[in-house]
């Protein structure tokens, strides 16, 4: 999509400026904190006079702080994602069980939902640091290759699971990760029947995750809670240590739930 100047897209309804404003937002991540004017400009498909235009309105707004020829976001950002959060009880709810989790099982435990083709971290209890990124409330990470993903997306129709992991274009992440569709959907339908996931080694080398469905009081599933640990030792062995306790904490939070 060309991105040189304002207007409205082809519905009359798209606000295209809005767009290219948040997506001048999300050009920062936890890998690129700060960005020169040319790296916004690159990463959000836009022209260096647009991405100015929209960085000073960042920076007037006070969402964005420029530091000579540096950009970076400001902790306002926070509050875009405030109203959602507060409104979604998902978080509170679920928290005091993860803690209990992580404290029975000495494991980092989270909670995410599905957002398209990706989770996003809803909340969490980290042990230690286990991967090369730090996840934090609102961590995205391609949901085929999460035990959490996998649960979510085992929980959609079956044809729109295959056409979400398609459309993810799945790529190698270390070479445990499963890129064919076929594969990736035929393990969709063995967590549909068996009620939860475990991915190890495909997201990052030496991580190992195992996840449960969260379910609203209709019984449909509304997020995942999983364990993820350093990969060591036999993986079925860990999964059956940890399962039981998964399980009852999600058993738990779906109870509270539907008090909701």
């Amino acid at each position: 999509m060309s991105a040189t100047g304002d207007g409205e897209g082809a519905t009359g309804e798209f606000v295209q400026s809005l767009a290219r404003g948040l997506e001048v937002i999300r050009t920062f991540d936890a890998e690129h904190p700060a960005l020169t004017l040319s790296e916004v400009a690159r990463r959000a498909d836009l022209t260096r006079a647009a991405a100015r235009r929209f960085l000073q309105t960042l920076e007037t707004l006070g969402y964005v702080r420029a530091d000579g020829r540096v950009f970076s976001l400001t902790p306002r950002v926070l509050e875009l994602g405030f109203s959602y959060l507060s409104a979604l009880s998902l978080p509170a709810l679920a928290q005091p069980h993860l803690e209990h989790l992580s404290r029975e099982v000495g494991e980092s435990v989270s909670a995410a939902v599905l957002d398209g083709a990706e989770i996003v971290y809803v909340a969490r209890v980290p042990t230690r640091r286990i991967m090369s990124v730090g996840i934090t409330i609102g961590t995205r990470f391609p949901a085929y290759a999460t035990s959490m993903g996998r649960v979510l997306l085992a929980a959609i129709p079956a044809e729109r699971a295959r056409e979400v992991v398609a459309a993810s274009h799945p790529e190698r992440l270390t070479p445990r990760t499963r890129t064919d569709v076929d594969a990736i959907v035929a393990e969709l339908d063995a967590v549909r029947t068996q009620g939860w996931a475990l991915v190890d080694g495909e997201l990052e080398e030496g991580l190992r995750s195992l996840a449960a469905p969260l379910h609203d009081r209709s019984g449909a599933v509304v997020a995942a809670v999983n364990i993820s640990a350093s990969a060591r030792g036999d993986a079925d062995a860990w999964r059956d240590a940890c399962l039981p306790a998964l399980r009852a904490a999600a058993a738990e939070i779906d109870a509270d739930i539907r008090l909701v």
